[in-house]
């Protein structure tokens, strides 16, 4: 069968998609991708050995502006254009957000059935629109459930999917520290805290990583590894304490193998971007979630407390993470093996690591029955 997948504009939606690409494409299918040429897609689903074919789209805008007004035209030629991708496949599959929206609309208007994969506790503008239309909508938190409501469509909880890289994190986690404390000069004797504000970087993580690693004693046996964001790698390295003065600090701007970051981690402070939480609880690690406070409908918060639900992390509010704040939290948690070792274990239990195979069964499911 040929699938079309649709979705991009930041790493948190498409590396699910990926993974979903990868495990259709190892069952015989043919998949493709629609995105943008602006969305980080235009990188990634090429160098995952997928076709993109680009579609115009433009973000949801709320207020009246230039970008609001030419919205109408645009939307009219991407849903015209995509008519021709979705033409003939067994199913599209919408990853979420604006990207989504013209190849689903395509598809409804060629009679190709849709499955809906919602990454959020709480539903985006988008999907919840779109799901009067889909077959199927796959939810990756059982809270969502109550945001849609239609009678006949199929709602299945399977998860996020993960990278194949992540998810061999817990089996090969000693072989893999090995090779990032090498790769990123990361001293093995110490215990290591990763810190990252997804793929964007995040101000108020980069200023409060600083100021706990000025405050955070070495002889406490601490590293930490700061994934500042291209934006602000820069500006953070001249900022940083200078080295002797409190744990040692490894900043690095991106990693494009996150496995590396994780097999490493004996913590991780980061956002609750829906991707993020999947690949944390995939692997095992326990958390300080931090979620982003202007996010769409709060959803990061709701991801955040999902996982402090399952023991795996503690949510600290953005307006109170400060270098104080967050070394007083780091320090409590390093310092309790146990504790840390329940939490892990927490993450673990919240993982879904069967959500890749349970998504593409659902879009085989769909895409048989509409034939």
């Amino acid at each position: 069968m040929r699938f079309v997948i649709a979705g991009g504009g930041t790493a948190g939606h498409v590396l699910p998609a990926v993974a979903l690409a990868r495990e259709l494409r190892s069952r015989g299918h043919e998949v493709r991708f629609v995105g943008t040429e602006r969305g980080v897609e235009a990188a990634l689903v090429p160098a995952a050995g997928f076709q993109l074919a680009v579609a115009p789209a433009l973000p949801f805008v709320r207020k009246l502006s230039p970008v609001a007004l030419r919205a109408p035209l645009t939307a009219i030629r991407a849903v015209r254009r995509c008519r021709q991708l979705v033409r003939g496949a067994a199913a599209v599959v919408g990853m979420g957000g604006y990207v989504s929206v013209p190849a689903v609309l395509a598809a409804a208007r060629e009679r190709v059935p849709v499955v809906l994969h919602e990454q959020n506790a709480v539903p985006g503008l988008a999907n919840r629109a779109l799901s009067r239309i889909a077959k199927a909508v796959a939810l990756s938190f059982q809270d969502a459930r109550r945001s849609f409501g239609r009678r006949g469509l199929l709602i299945r909880v399977t998860g996020n999917p993960v990278r194949e890289e992540i998810l061999r994190v817990p089996e090969e986690r000693e072989l893999l520290a090995k090779e990032a404390a090498v790769q990123l000069g990361l001293d093995p004797a110490r215990r290591t805290v990763v810190v990252f504000g997804g793929s964007q970087g995040a101000l108020r993580l980069n200023s409060a990583a600083l100021g706990a690693c000025r405050i955070l004693p070495a002889g406490e046996g601490l590293q930490m590894l700061l994934l500042a964001g291209r934006a602000h790698a820069d500006r953070v390295t001249r900022e940083a304490p200078a080295p002797g003065s409190g744990i040692p600090l490894r900043i690095e701007a991106y990693l494009n193998r996150m496995e590396l970051a994780y097999a490493v981690a004996d913590l991780v402070v980061c956002r609750a971007g829906a991707t993020t939480v999947a690949e944390v609880a995939a692997c095992g690690l326990p958390a300080v979630l931090v979620p982003y406070p202007f996010a769409t409908g709060r959803h990061q918060e709701a991801n955040a407390r999902a996982l402090e639900r399952a023991g795996g992390a503690i949510v600290l509010r953005d307006e109170d993470v400060s270098g104080e704040a967050l070394a007083t939290c780091v320090s409590a948690l390093t310092g309790d093996p146990y504790r840390l070792g329940a939490m892990a274990r927490g993450s673990l239990s919240a993982g879904r690591r069967d959500a890749g195979p349970a998504l593409a069964d659902l879009v085989e499911e769909v895409g048989r029955a509409g034939r």
